[in-house]
């Protein structure tokens, strides 16, 4: 079939029916993209209506700035958390973390392990132990400084194997 609008415009010998099946596709194309748009609008429209239900925009920005509000109170205690935490690391670093315990008969006639080598160290292996002797005439006590973990004056093998102990223990080590 010839055409003379299509004579016109130079598409000689070209069918009609093709530019109609043409245009059929088009819309039908189109039509699918209105339909899933107009999906994705009502998936949208729900949220909106869920998002402002019950509120007005007075009230809703009352809601903004009470969450900013409440933002700004978490972001301060934070930073005070985070300043306590570094006080009490620091603190801690000359508290005694590690400790050494020895219990041993100090003379052979005396049983029951009374006597006794407690050794307690800082982080940085300064500290103390402590050698507590008892015997029949009585109980000595006797205290020996460290400083990097050596003493000096000359350790017994109780009060050495006491600071072993207390040097074998792992140290936790804190992130700040």
């Amino acid at each position: 079939m010839q055409s003379e609008i299509f004579n016109y415009i130079g598409l000689y010998g070209a069918d009609p029916a093709w530019f109609f099946i043409g245009f059929a596709v088009v819309i039908i194309i189109l039509l699918i993209v209105i339909i899933v748009q107009g999906i994705k609008i009502g998936k949208i429209r729900k949220k909106y209506e869920k998002f402002m239900k019950g509120k007005d925009a007075a009230s809703l920005e009352d809601e903004i700035k009470s969450v900013f509000d409440d933002i700004s109170f978490l972001k301060e205690a934070q930073s005070k958390d985070s300043e306590d935490i570094k006080v009490l690391y620091n603190k801690a670093k000359s508290c005694y973390q590690r400790v050494g315990l020895v219990k041993y008969d100090a003379f052979h006639e005396m049983g029951g392990q009374l006597s006794f080598a407690l050794c307690m160290l800082d982080e940085e292996n300064n500290g103390f132990i402590i050698n507590s002797v008892h015997s029949n005439a009585g109980c000595y006590v006797y205290t020996k400084n460290l400083v990097n973990g050596v003493s000096s004056i000359d350790l017994g093998d109780e009060e050495a194997e006491a600071l072993n102990k207390a040097l074998g223990q792992a140290i936790v080590e804190v992130q700040e």
